[in-house]
């Protein structure tokens, strides 16, 4: 058993789930720390192959396996990460503005189906000060996104001016961006989804892309809960619009078919499920975007990626790149090295 499994996982788990995040993240750098910590860890959790490499968007990612938005809102924590062996990490979702998010506790496990359901609602310490963070280091083996949402006080239809502004001010500092318009934890923000505004945003942001000297690729994410005529706009979109990707998918507001008991879940409330729950979902979502555009975008594939098999399977479906969260929080670090090393023997 893995020092994750048998020390690491038991202290966390018996903390609340969001204590437990910053306090590993917290423990895990002052590891790294330590004489000889980067090499230490980077040789316990990093599995190197040129059969993993991918290039994709004009970049060249080292591997296909990649931390999610959500983990790391702020950038505090991508140095750290990066030591794990991602092929790529997803900083985010930040927002113009500083907010606090949805009350505590905002962020609750479900151990028996694997799965974590959140309600954080961006919580995030504004555009300004994750670029504050990126001036003074960005690590030059992995790939970095850049997540951007809408403040909650941020009405509708002026949403379109929070996307603008995260985009040119993060321009400079992230290899992509993602546009988010699929968290369902903050009010209204899934409207944008439909196909007018969504049209709308990426269009303005592709005019600005467009306009800079060397244009950076710009995704979308998608919730899973997408109908299939609501799958056939966004496919519609991405060909308008001529964004790189699609990242499919966030996390579902279903609660069907889990072992939980329903007191319990009744007693969470609100929130988008993540994890096993909603890895079938998410991989019936990548299918159907390849098979109806024909493969015309890459897509992310992300949702209940817990080891190799969850992560061929994404791959199978369509997904030229992956992400994982949940399973992180679940499975520990190794669960990169496990994937890479299981993708190297393979043919990716």
């Amino acid at each position: 058993m893995s020092l994750y499994h048998s020390l690491v996982k038991p202290y966390m788990f018996g903390l609340d789930a969001e204590k437990a995040h910053y306090k590993t993240v917290s423990l895990f750098r002052l590891a790294l720390n330590f004489p000889f910590g980067t090499s230490i860890i980077k040789s316990l959790y990093n599995y190197q192959s040129p059969n993993l490499e991918k290039n994709l968007f004009g970049l060249t990612f080292k591997n296909p396996v990649g931390l999610a938005a959500g983990f790391d809102k702020d950038g505090k924590f991508y140095r750290e990460m990066s030591s794990l062996g991602f092929g790529f990490i997803e900083i985010g979702t930040v927002t113009p503005k500083p907010q606090d998010g949805n009350p505590k506790p905002r962020l609750f496990r479900l151990k028996e189906d694997e799965g974590l359901i959140n309600r954080m609602g961006f919580n995030n310490d504004g555009v300004d000060a994750m670029v504050e963070r990126l001036k003074k280091f960005k690590p030059k083996d992995v790939i970095l996104g850049g997540n951007i949402g809408k403040n909650k006080i941020t009405p509708n239809n002026e949403a379109i001016n929070d996307y603008v502004i995260c985009f040119e001010k993060l321009f400079d500092y992230v290899d992509y961006f993602v546009v988010n318009v699929s968290s369902p934890n903050t009010p209204g923000l899934r409207d944008l989804q439909d196909k007018g505004p969504l049209t709308a945003i990426l269009s303005k942001l592709m005019e600005l892309n467009n306009a800079k000297s060397a244009p950076k690729p710009i995704l979308l994410k998608i919730a899973p809960d997408l109908t299939d005529s609501q799958l056939d706009d966004i496919i519609d979109i991405v060909e308008e619009t001529k964004i790189d990707g699609v990242i499919a998918t966030n996390t579902t507001i279903s609660r069907a078919d889990l072992k939980t008991g329903k007191s319990r879940i009744e007693e969470i409330g609100n929130g988008g499920l993540s994890g096993k729950p909603v890895r079938k979902r998410s991989t019936e979502v990548i299918a159907y975007l390849h098979q109806k555009s024909n493969g015309a975008f890459p897509i992310i594939g992300v949702g209940g990626i817990d080891g190799p098999e969850s992560a061929k399977e994404k791959l199978a479906a369509g997904a030229s790149l992956i992400q994982v969260y949940s399973g992180f929080v679940y499975q520990g670090p190794e669960l990169i090295k496990n994937i890479n090393r299981s993708l190297a023997k393979t043919d990716t």
